[in-house]
């Protein structure tokens, strides 16, 4: 939709409130909402209708404002999020709360503004009545099962809803509103493109067509006086700094702006920087920049092939790097096993499709440049940014917006230093938001994997040996693939004793799209070769799926593939014996629908998986700072970034009994780098082990500070009464007056700052060594049923057991689980990105609200002796066993494994095929 250069008066009213703008008539509502009247509760996610983030009600009704015109609401009454209470929650906002409907809450405007239409007409909804009312509304992160309770219960819950937070020494395994819930409910949470400079420069990305091409600028001087209100271009040669970053050191070979040549399609290759209206209005199809189109391979089997041009110099044969692991003598296990199995499986891309699409603004504080933007990792940003614009450290601050959603892309750097630099150039603020298709086209995606594998048994049902080699896609820049390489082959046995083992994983450069870090470093994929030969393993020994997987599972004292004991801890029997009734009743539903039914089967699939908390054998460190502040506040610095997992809830939550307190004294200082130390990434399931265990250290340390000031025992009890500290111990009370003491430079009283690095050892040459000091455990059984004409899959239930050591908020684990699973239904059923042909969320499919089905879920709680109250981490590991546990079912069901994943209708229908094409044979021969 063109913005157009006339304007007009168009008055409406909004949230009761007359209004009158003056704006090109053809300019999106949803830009007329958040440019001119600064009401951003209203997102934006892609500007086509595809995500539905943008949904406000016009006259009652739900519109995706993106997709409506200003003068089409002319006259009208437009609500947002922001209209829909007056001074206090609304029953449905509150509900949200209660429910944690809210993760990162990007799209949770849009959810509450199309569900209050729905209640204003049906005020006790049915769960059909409610995914009809929300299924234009994408969410990436919640698995939507809880939107949907928070709904059909908006009106039952209102009168009883409690938000009271958790008494001192009772935050642990309570269920405290998230402590940043409120703002995500009423609009006022503010994302990387909410909280644009009103002078800020806008700026637009002049990207590759081509998966691999040179360029060459023409006359840029003459092109920006053609243009009024273009302020400059800049391209490489603006860059002061080193014109190269990456997330890894060593590997790091991405530029900012490419030199000449462009190695994949979407690669950045010059700015426009202008006035916010010149911008709107522009037209880049005149550019001048000539392309000369070059040969790309898009394989990793092209890529290695003889001939093949090396996409960089220093690595030969395309291969970025290895990982390997062996243990025992695999060969021979294999050559003596009772059974063995063999398989090949394909994955492919996926796409990570927050529904916030990468945003935020740079602007120079004397001579520091600030940059405010999405991120998970604040400090890596900085580092980055600093590097490519020439700059000192301690020169760059990055201050972390909310961040609407990230799963593992938003680690790696993208609009950061393509800001800095204009805002660094011009000394104006400047302002970028990637539009849906320049995300999808420039941002990492999950790897695709090219899989094969054998697994042995004995007689008995023991796995005795397995060898693994997996080739990972690692697109033209290296990103996370090596982390992916090496966390591969650590983790491809699944959770599971095998005693004879060889694992290689490679990471091969291509013309492709990035492959960084998504939910799991490359686990899920490597899981769902293991756990498909466990099944076909177990059958042809006569065992059922799930004992065969109790008899080999790790349990304490087992050695892992690395060669490392795990002594305690170990919960992987815990989740399969916790499926087990689940289990027997879905196979009796399964058998007794199949013995009624001919064109459609239903089927059951189980899976396991593990997943090591943290980086892989690498320092790993995180610093949590907290103190007292005179009016008796609790302050915590908390740099660990939330991106919807909760961290900020549960670190305080962790804080809070270390230190003996009541989480309502605490107040946040969250991740900002001139403010708040280093709590590292948030990826790596690390946040609430890495973090929570430095709260933990940090907690206990000002606790025994102030008992240390009063001269009391560890047995004393803490309690703040106004602006004052009042310990008590047996009979005895004493009271510390804050007003008393002396403050320091940061405004403490007393204070703590605690650093906290696991302890892991490096890996041999053989992949020997201690990966990883905490492991995380889950299991999940796929009930499906699956249409034989058709190929289509209905999921029916989803039942996931996972050992979180200790549920710190146990609302926040459930959430997390049905949003990995939903993750997972997408990898496994639909999600395929293909470059070039799924740019966006209309092509690209990803769960709707109807695609995610009843999630039933079971913790189980096996302490780790290393983690804060023994707690594990969760974030990946709940994706990782959903797409095998389908595609097993789907097995179950038909007799078909697909080998392509996803595990699309075409697939499943041409597997069904085959199989009965190779049975018509069988029988006539």
């Amino acid at each position: 939709m063109q913005s157009g250069l006339e304007r007009a008066d168009i008055a409406f009213a909004v949230n009761g409130a007359a209004v009158s703008v003056n704006v090109p008539p053809l300019r999106r509502l949803s830009q007329v909402l958040r440019d001119e009247l600064r009401l951003t509760g209203t997102k934006v996610g892609c500007d086509a209708g595809d995500c539905g983030a943008c949904t406000v009600l016009v006259d009652g009704d739900p519109v995706c404002a993106c997709l409506m015109s200003a003068a089409s609401a002319a006259g009208a009454s437009v609500t947002t999020v922001e209209g829909l209470a007056n001074g206090r929650l609304s029953a449905l906002q509150a509900s949200f709360l209660a429910h944690g409907a809210a993760q990162c809450g990007i799209c949770t405007p849009a959810l509450l503004v199309a569900a209050t239409a729905l209640l204003d007409t049906t005020p006790r909804p049915t769960e059909t009545e409610v995914q009809d009312a929300l299924g234009g509304i994408l969410c990436r992160c919640t698995g939507y099962r809880k939107i949907i309770a928070a709904v059909m219960e908006a009106s039952s819950q209102a009168a009883s809803l409690d938000f009271r937070l958790p008494q001192s020494g009772h935050a642990i395994g309570a269920s405290p509103v998230r402590l940043d819930g409120l703002p995500k409910v009423t609009g006022a949470e503010k994302f990387g493109g909410d909280s644009f400079p009103a002078d800020a420069l806008a700026v637009l990305v002049v990207r590759s067509p081509h998966y691999h091409a040179g360029f060459a600028f023409g006359d840029l001087d003459g092109w920006t006086r053609k243009h009024p209100g273009i302020v400059g271009i800049f391209t490489a040669a603006d860059i002061p700094g080193k014109n190269c970053f990456g997330v890894i050191g060593p590997f790091a070979d991405q530029p900012a702006l490419a030199e000449g040549f462009a190695r994949l399609r979407g690669e950045a290759v010059a700015l426009v920087a202008g006035e916010r209206e010149a911008i709107l209005d522009l037209d880049l199809s005149d550019f001048p920049i000539r392309w000369t189109e070059l040969p790309h391979v898009l394989q990793p089997s092209e890529a290695q092939g003889e001939g093949a041009a090396l996409i960089h110099r220093n690595r030969p044969s395309n291969l970025l790097t290895s990982g390997f692991v062996e243990r025992g003598d695999p060969e021979a296990a294999l050559a003596n096993a009772a059974v063995t199995v063999t398989g090949a499986i394909d994955t492919s891309y996926v796409e990570h499709a927050y529904i916030e699409p990468e945003a935020g603004h740079a602007y120079m504080d004397g001579d520091t440049l600030v940059v405010v933007a999405c991120t998970q990792a604040p400090y890596m940003d900085r580092d980055d940014t600093a590097k490519v614009l020439g700059l000192p450290v301690d020169k760059v601050r990055i201050v972390p917006t909310a961040t609407g959603g990230g799963f593992g892309s938003k680690l790696d750097v993208s609009l950061q230093p393509l800001i800095g630099l204009v805002a660094l150039k011009t000394g104006r603020p400047a302002a970028l938001a990637y539009t849906r298709n320049e995300s999808m086209m420039s941002t990492t995606k999950r790897h695709p994997a090219e899989m094969k594998a054998t697994i042995g048994a004995d007689a008995d049902g023991h796995v005795t040996g397995m060898i693994f080699s997996g080739d990972f896609n690692t697109g033209a820049y290296a990103s996370w693939g090596p982390t992916v390489a090496n966390r591969v082959p650590v983790h491809a046995s699944g959770p599971y004793a095998t005693p004879n083992y060889r694992a290689e994983g490679r990471a091969i450069h291509t013309h492709g799209p990035i492959s960084g870090a998504f939910r799991g470093f490359g686990v899920p994929q490597a899981t769902i070769m293991q756990e498909t030969l466990y099944d076909e393993l177990a059958g042809k020994l006569g065992i059922d799926r799930l004992d065969f997987r109790l008899r080999n599972c790790l349990r304490n004292g087992s050695e892992t593939v690395t060669g490392q004991r795990l002594e305690s801890g170990v919960g992987i029997a815990e989740c399969l014996e916790a499926l087990r009734p689940n289990w027997a009743r879905a196979l009796a539903d399964a058998g007794a629908f199949n013995s009624n039914h001919a064109d459609k089967k239903r089927g059951v699939g189980v899976a396991s998986c593990w997943y090591g908390c943290g980086n892989t054998s690498l320092p790993n460190p995180s610093t949590i700072r907290v103190g007292i502040a005179a009016d008796g506040t609790v302050i915590l610095h908390q740099g660990a970034v939330d991106i919807g997992q909760g961290s900020n809830t549960v670190i305080s939550q962790i804080c809070a009994d270390a230190l003996g307190l009541p989480l309502e004294r605490f107040r946040l200082k969250s991740a900002d780098t001139a403010i708040s130390p280093d709590a590292g990434k948030t990826s790596a399931s690390r946040q609430t082990f890495v973090t929570g265990k430095a709260a933990e250290k940090a907690g206990r340390a000002l606790r025994e500070k102030i008992l240390r000031f009063a001269n009391v025992s560890e047995k004393a009890s803490l309690q703040l009464d106004g602006a004052a500290i009042v310990i008590r111990e047996g009979e005895a009370t004493r009271r510390i007056d804050l007003a008393s003491l002396d403050m320091d430079a940061d405004g403490f009283l007393f204070r703590a700052e605690e650093t906290y690095d696991p302890p892991t050892l490096p890996l041999d040459a053989k992949g020997q060594g201690k990966p990883y000091a905490v492991y995380g455990y889950g299991a999940q059984i796929a009930e499906l049923e699956v249409d034989l004409k058709l190929g289509t899959v209905k999921l029916l239930k989803i039942t996931a057991a996972h050992d979180v050591g200790k549920a710190i908020n146990p609302l926040l684990v459930e959430g997390q689980i049905e949003g990995g699973i939903a993750q997972g239904i997408g990898m496994a059923l639909m999600e395929e990105y293909i470059p070039g042909r799924t740019e966006n969320l209309h092509d690209y499919l990803i769960p709707t609200i109807g695609d995610v089905p009843p999630i039933e879920t079971i913790l189980v709680e096996v302490p780790d002796p290393e983690g804060p109250f023994g707690a594990k981490g969760l974030g990946e590991h709940v994706l990782i066993p959903t797409a095998p546990a389908i595609l097993n079912a789907i097995r179950h069901a038909t007799g078909v494994l697909v080998t392509k994943v996803p595990a699309t209708p075409t697939r499943i229908r041409a597997g069904i095929r085959e199989k009965d094409g190779i049975r018509e044979k069988e029988a006539r021969a």
